[in-house]
């Protein structure tokens, strides 16, 4: 690495355009910011550059001399215009965008996949994603009116489970719903008020198969017409007096006992 690259340079200024969604979907690009994020952007092969602060690169030397990629200093400054948060880390690698067509949920369906119906908060999309990868998701469907999986804040968030799972982005859910249901995917959508309750879904059966999650937005859940698109809706009992789960956690509990169920569907096969 030689002198560090500023703000003006000519690709620290294209790469800077990927922190805005139509600079991502012009250059087909992507930022992945952090540690982890560049380790599993490099670990699957797909960083197409690094940006590495002078501090960071003392910092993760090791890293970065077996990236096998071009690694570029540059400025505090150069580095912050590339940052989507308020704590720059200093190390941002290029990726391309991962975006697979809805049509293969339905084509190859996967034995667990999650639907996110206008999650609008970054940092929830971004732990969702990483639940989801964490419970064995192929598939994560971020639906129209959803955050952008590929916004900083996100990817951040997922620490690195971005690059784990399949990611569908912007899908109109309806139609999509209704292909993967006529492919043979149990729907369960995640509603508090849910006819079916999480422990019953799964002594009935429910969760063993191959299922899709439908999760909603934070404040207001499901559109009661995409709610009536799933086999069933699925609450969480709460037998404290809490109002509600954070959205999150409520995946994390559906996603975690929906993977204890499959598991022991496969070991009695």
């Amino acid at each position: 690495m030689t002198d560090a690259l500023t703000a003006r340079n000519a690709r620290v200024a294209a790469a800077r355009k990927l922190t805005r969604r139509a600079g991502r979907d012009a250059a087909g690009l992507f930022l992945a910011e952090g540690r982890q994020a560049v380790v599993e952007a490099l670990a699957a092969g797909v960083a197409q550059e690094v940006f590495v602060t002078g501090s960071a690169a003392a910092t993760h030397h090791e890293l970065l001399a077996g990236a096998g990629v071009p690694v570029r200093l540059v400025t505090d400054e150069a580095a912050g215009g590339l940052s989507e948060t308020a704590t720059p880390q200093g190390l941002v690698a290029v990726c391309p965008l991962r975006d697979v067509p809805a049509a293969t949920l339905a084509t190859d369906p996967p034995q667990l996949a999650v639907a996110l119906a206008e999650l609008n908060d970054p940092g929830n999309a971004g732990t969702v994603l990483r639940t989801a990868d964490a419970c064995g998701a192929r598939t994560v469907v971020f639906g129209s009116g959803s955050a952008d999986p590929f916004q900083g804040k996100v990817v951040r968030s997922s620490a690195g489970s971005l690059f784990h799972v399949d990611v569908v982005r912007s899908a109109p859910l309806e139609p999509l719903l209704d292909d993967v249901r006529a492919a043979g995917v149990t729907v369960l959508a995640a509603a508090g008020d849910g006819e079916v309750a999480l422990d019953a879904a799964g002594a009935e059966g429910l969760l063993g198969g191959r299922v899709l999650w439908l999760f909603g937005n934070e404040a207001r859940g499901l559109a009661p017409a995409l709610a009536a698109r799933a086999d069933h809706r699925v609450r969480v009992p709460m037998r404290g007096r809490a109002e509600s789960l954070n959205l999150s956690v409520a995946a994390a509990i559906c996603l975690y006992a929906t993977q204890l169920a499959q598991d022991d569907h496969m070991r009695s096969r």
